[in-house]
């Protein structure tokens, strides 16, 4: 076997993040020469899922600065040990996105046969949190209708309200087609409650229900898009299975997607070697010319990677919570038929929470729950990932909401926090660009859901490293390889 020095690699990718996952996946066939290196020791990047012992490592990286997309990262254990699990037993992802079922990504895993390597669960509800109008009553969480079936059933809205509610629905699933287009394209820029309110005079609740189905990180989403992401919501309904509109990866969401895309490289002869980043690069040279930080000199005639730069302050903030209950009213099926979901959605709308000073929340906080199908923790305990685009007093206002949310659960007793996780993602403005022969990945997003729009930059890096041999039509789309069905298939 050749040395990496004496090999001519055709690409060298760095870094195992989504992105650099998914091309590796798609060059897997290309008898491509492909060294695929990450300076950290785990796979995933900014997508990755920890065990609570490498959430300590990780945690340590961040506060020395050499986690460029995080800061103001800490961990607490609530009570010593008492209640958690081994470490391994936990897989707590920094990047905890829900799929929609109308997703390319979900359709190339499928024309990859990459999905058989991946386990997929049902994200159930989304809720609504509602404060107590007194001290003398417990907050409550408030089923989001979706459907035809939700709407009629739910008892949380007025009958009037229904109707409209209904009216929107309709709207919006056929909403790109005329003349809807000519019902919304004047307000296409406007924020979305705006036309709600002119067009199909919602209440200020019913904007909320709406608003919360978007996901939007700061509750301004314009027409155009807000109408977009909940047509897909909608419309991904009952795609795979009644009652569920999205998925989520077991072990880790996005980091187990990285990993069996990685996995795939390596059957295609990709060589990995984790710890390893570039030291210097002189890509004025033809082939360029790479040192590499184990002190190893290769040659490639192409590099892709990731800005992983900050250009941005801004940044979102998550906090992690382990607790010890199975909180199993979240996860019991609405549908006759439909499986039992894993992951649960709860959002916390500005207004509905305060500081410890008193000041009312500006931005909306979401809460992912995810029970230990999910395989990020031991049965009987579960996993709340809180996120808020908020900048003040956000930390706070994450504290509060966990707080809230055990407080608003059925049963007389609140359940216990074994374990918190804090920290703060940084965003980038820049997109992915490239030259003659590098190519540069913009920063991953920080979207609640995944969007697939990152794909298109996948496929242009692809083009540039197969150049004239690249068919678009054969991308990501792969034959079952000879005698390599597998055993532990699942969809």
């Amino acid at each position: 076997m050749e040395s990496l020095a004496d090999t001519l690699w055709d690409v060298v990718i760095c870094g195992t993040g989504l992105q650099q996952s998914l091309l590796a996946l798609a060059l897997s066939r290309s008898d491509k020469k492909v060294l695929h290196i990450d300076p950290n020791d785990f796979y995933g990047g900014a997508e990755a899922a920890f065990s609570l012992q490498e959430v300590e490592s990780w945690v340590e990286k961040v506060e020395t600065g050499k986690e460029g997309l995080f800061e103001a990262a800490s961990v607490k254990k609530l009570g010593g040990d008492t209640g958690l699990s081994f470490p391994r037993a936990y897989s707590l992802a920094l990047a905890p996105q829900l799929i929609h079922a109308r997703s390319t990504l979900l359709s190339q895993l499928v024309s990859s046969r990459a999905y058989r390597q991946v386990e997929f669960l049902a994200v159930g509800s989304f809720s609504i949190f509602k404060p107590s109008p007194d001290s003398s009553q417990k907050p409550t969480l408030v089923r989001i209708p979706s459907t035809r079936e939700d709407v009629f059933s739910t008892t949380a809205i007025s009958a009037k309200a229904k109707r409209g509610l209904m009216k929107f629905l309709k709207f919006v699933l056929d909403y790109d087609s005329t003349p809807q287009t000519d019902t919304w394209q004047p307000h296409a820029d406007a924020p979305l409650t705006e036309f709600l309110l002119k067009e199909f005079k919602m209440d200020q609740e019913l904007q909320t229900y709406i608003i919360t189905l978007t996901l939007s990180l700061n509750g301004k989403i314009n027409t155009r898009d807000g109408l977009a992401v909940i047509h897909r919501h909608l419309s991904s309904m009952g795609m795979y299975g009644p009652g569920f509109a999205a998925l989520y990866p077991k072990w880790g969401g996005l980091s187990e997607i990285a990993q069996v895309s990685c996995r795939a490289g390596a059957v295609g002869g990709a060589v990995y070697m984790l710890g390893t980043g570039v030291k210097t690069m002189n890509d004025k040279d033809d082939p360029i010319v790479i040192e590499l930080s184990s002190g190893d000199t290769i040659k490639t005639r192409k590099v892709v990677r990731a800005n992983e730069s900050a250009t941005d302050r801004f940044g979102i903030n998550r906090l992690v919570a382990v607790v010890g209950s199975s909180l199993k009213s979240l996860f019991e099926s609405t549908v006759e038929g439909a499986p039992k979901p894993a992951v649960a959605i709860v959002a916390f709308p500005a207004g509905s929470l305060s500081t410890a000073t008193g000041e009312a929340s500006t931005s909306p906080v979401y809460l992912s729950v995810h029970s230990s199908d999910t395989g990020e923790c031991p049965a009987n305990q579960s996993v709340l990932y809180f996120t808020t685009g908020s900048e003040h007093a956000s930390q706070d206002l994450l504290q509060q909401a966990l707080d809230s949310f055990l407080a608003a659960l059925s049963g007389d007793t609140v359940p216990q926090c074994l374990y918190k996780l804090q920290y703060k993602q940084l965003q980038s403005s820049a997109h992915s660009q490239a030259n003659r022969s590098v190519f540069d990945f913009a920063p991953p997003a920080s979207a609640l859901a995944f969007d697939d729009s990152i794909l298109q930059s996948v496929q242009d890096a692809w083009k540039m490293v197969l150049g004239d041999e690249a068919v678009e039509e054969e991308y990501l789309t792969f034959a079952d390889r000879e005698g390599a069905m597998d055993d532990d298939e699942s969809v």
